[in-house]
């Protein structure tokens, strides 16, 4: 199960890098309209944060210092940056992973969230993890398309 995680991750972060990629330029990828209020840049920024939080250093003990707010609120910042900053966070996810014991997955994960069953497994939250870096890649997709349109 680790391994297929690996592999999940690692396809998805490289496919939110293209993503980036294929905007048309870098103002492009901070452009809000209508009720988008969270361009993909924003987007990027906060899969950096999420994953490097739960899974780099609650899991991999990777030191970490999260800014949740700032993923919300920074404006053009560099896509070689946000590229740079998703390559280190797969990076991080994929060795962590590499490192943790299968048994695990099958423990309470130390962090119980708002929301979330009692008890949840951290096989349950990578799962979740997983799942929400796929949301967001979808809007950053969706995002690119619109906001070439005009």
């Amino acid at each position: 199960m680790l391994a297929d995680l690996q592999a999940l991750y690692a396809r998805d972060l490289a496919a939110v890098i293209r993503e980036l990629e294929a905007y048309p330029d870098e103002a492009s990828l901070w452009r809000v309209q209508g009720d988008i209020i969270n361009p993909a840049g924003n987007l990027a920024l906060h899969l950096i944060g999420n994953l490097s939080q739960f899974i780099g250093l609650e899991l991999g003990g990777v030191p970490y210092e999260r800014d949740r707010p700032a993923e919300f609120a920074r404006r053009d910042v560099p896509r070689a940056e946000l590229i740079s900053g998703l390559e280190h966070v797969a990076t991080v996810v994929h060795d962590t992973l590499g490192r943790l014991e299968p048994l695990r997955l099958d423990e309470e994960n130390a962090r119980q969230l708002p929301g979330f069953p009692d008890g949840m497994t951290t096989g349950f939250f990578l799962i979740h993890l997983h799942g929400h870096l796929n949301w967001h890649l979808g809007q950053m997709n969706y995002h690119r398309r619109l906001t070439a349109l005009g």
